[in-house]
């Protein structure tokens, strides 16, 4: 059984860390707004540049000219993962439902034969991958220094992705990362980048029958788009793992102030009870020790 002193220590203990849990919901909950709205408003320029690079992918569908990052080399030996995550950690289960996803996905990979190959973005995904995953991890890109994500970021990335394929050192580049929804609703998902795959979606399909005319080629043209959709694509990528992270930490930190609260009041109600115990033990010694005089 804990002393009285034990039980107030606890207590003071735990008041202090609640109040660090409260602080960090508010300040994650400040940064999800913004995050929320970068997210937000650079998914219509990436879905759009999906629906041009699918349009004009049509035009040269079957031509011998056509870039070699959207044909991809004919095989499917070796793979790429990017895998982006946080920095930080203390925010639930974020880093652990990407790394997962590509945990899986490097499994089933290695169990048929393919050789892979993964390039981690956010400490915690090289944290959880390195333990299964070391020997197949070839690069690490560190962002705890940068304070708000640009497009130079994601760009640094992509070119060092494209460099890589331009070498021929893999076949099949699939980025991981998690998209936001909501403040308790992350999804992982998985997206290949190499070779690049057209969307079919509704501006494609209404935009298919038109007959257009490219100043320069169509080829001239995607070898100049299909670098810069990889670029965007991560950098959109990044962008809703930053929304995702603060609406998990604002959620996780609001789970763990809740759970401090019980224990404070718990705690409070043990500290009570014993010193109730000890004040009547002390009476009963007191009365006890006046009848036997």
């Amino acid at each position: 059984m804990p002393s009285l002193k034990d039980l107030k220590n606890r207590i003071a203990s735990v008041k202090a860390t609640q109040k660090i849990t409260k602080a960090m919901k508010m300040v994650a909950a400040a940064k999800l707004r913004r995050a929320q709205e970068a997210a937000e408003a650079a998914r219509p320029y990436s879905q759009r540049m999906g629906a041009v690079l699918a349009n004009i992918s049509q035009a040269v569908s079957g031509d011998s000219d056509a870039p070699q990052l959207m044909t991809g080399t004919g095989r499917d030996k070796v793979h790429l993962l990017v895998v982006c995550t946080a920095e930080r950690g203390l925010c639930g289960g974020f880093n652990s439902q990407i790394a997962r996803l590509a945990r899986d996905h490097t499994r089933k990979l290695v169990a048929e034969g393919k050789t892979v190959k993964i390039i981690c973005v956010g400490k915690k995904g090289f944290d959880i991958l390195r333990r299964e995953f070391a020997s197949l991890i070839i690069d690490r890109v560190d962002l705890r220094e940068v304070k708000k994500i640009g497009y130079e970021n994601a760009d640094a990335v992509g070119r060092k992705v494209i460099g890589l394929f331009e070498k021929g050192e893999f076949d099949i580049c699939t980025l991981f990362y998690s998209e936001f929804k909501s403040v308790i609703s992350q999804i992982p998902t998985a997206l290949q980048l190499i070779p690049a795959v057209a969307p079919t979606n509704g501006a494609v399909q209404n935009g298919a029958s038109a007959v257009y005319e490219y100043e320069p080629d169509a080829g001239a043209i995607l070898g100049d788009l299909i670098p810069r959709n990889i670029s965007v694509q991560i950098f959109r990528a990044l962008l809703e793992n930053v929304a995702g992270e603060m609406g998990a930490k604002m959620s996780a930190m609001d789970n763990a102030t809740r759970n401090a609260g019980e224990m404070i009041n718990k705690l409070t109600l043990t500290f009570n009870r014993q010193r109730q115990a000890q004040i009547t033990k002390e009476l009963i010694e007191i009365i006890s020790g006046a009848e036997a005089l």
